[in-house]
C-alpha cells in the first residue's frame, strides 16, 4: 500500500509540474562572441596603417584567414535570450603590410554598445550644482553669534617655577 500511495504521489506531482509549462523555464546566458568594435575605433583604421597598428587599435581579428592573407574579419556576435540576435562584422583588407581598405556593418558608438549590453537601465543623472535663479530663492543664512575670542597670550594653568 505504501508503494502506491509514493507512486500515486509521484504522478501527481509530475503531472502537476507539466501543466505549469512556462512557469519553470531554465537559465539561458547571454552568449558573446568575437570583438566588439565601434565606430570611434573603425575611424581610427584608415588606409596606410600597418598590420600591427591595426592590431593595436581593433585588437586580434576573429578570423585571419590563411588563404586570404589579405584580410582580417572583426565579428561580433551577442546572442541574449528575448532579444534579437546582434551582429556586426569589420572587414579590413590589405595590400602587403599596408591597409588597403576598410568594410564595416553599421557599428554603434561606445555609449550605443555599452548602452545595448548593459542590462542596468541608465538612472538620471544626479544634479550637482544650483542654478542662478534656484540659488535667489534660497532662505538667507541664519546669522551665528561669534566665538568668544581666543586670550592673547600664554594660558598657564600650573604655577610659575620662579617668583616675579
Amino acid at each position: 500500500m505504501p508503494r502506491r500511495l509514493i507512486l500515486l504521489s509521484t504522478l501527481a506531482a509530475g503531472t502537476l509540474l507539466a501543466g505549469c509549462g512556462g512557469l519553470i523555464t531554465p537559465y539561458r546566458i547571454d552568449i558573446v562572441q568575437g570583438n566588439a568594435v565601434t565606430r570611434e575605433q573603425a575611424a581610427l583604421v584608415r588606409p596606410g596603417l600597418t598590420r600591427l597598428q591595426v592590431r593595436d587599435i581593433l585588437g586580434t581579428p576573429l578570423v585571419a584567414d590563411p588563404f586570404h592573407a589579405d584580410r582580417w574579419d572583426y565579428i561580433f556576435t551577442l546572442r541574449r535570450p528575448g532579444t534579437e540576435l546582434q551582429r556586426r562584422s569589420v572587414v579590413v583588407h590589405f595590400d602587403g603590410n599596408v591597409v588597403k581598405s576598410v568594410e564595416a556593418t553599421e557599428l554603434p558608438t561606445e555609449r550605443e554598445f555599452v548602452a545595448a549590453i548593459s542590462r542596468v537601465k541608465e538612472a538620471k543623472p544626479t544634479k550637482l550644482e544650483l542654478t542662478d535663479e534656484e540659488r535667489k530663492a534660497l532662505p538667507p543664512p541664519a546669522r551665528r553669534e561669534a566665538p568668544p575670542a581666543e586670550p592673547m597670550g600664554p594660558v598657564r594653568d600650573y604655577p610659575p617655577l620662579e617668583k616675579s
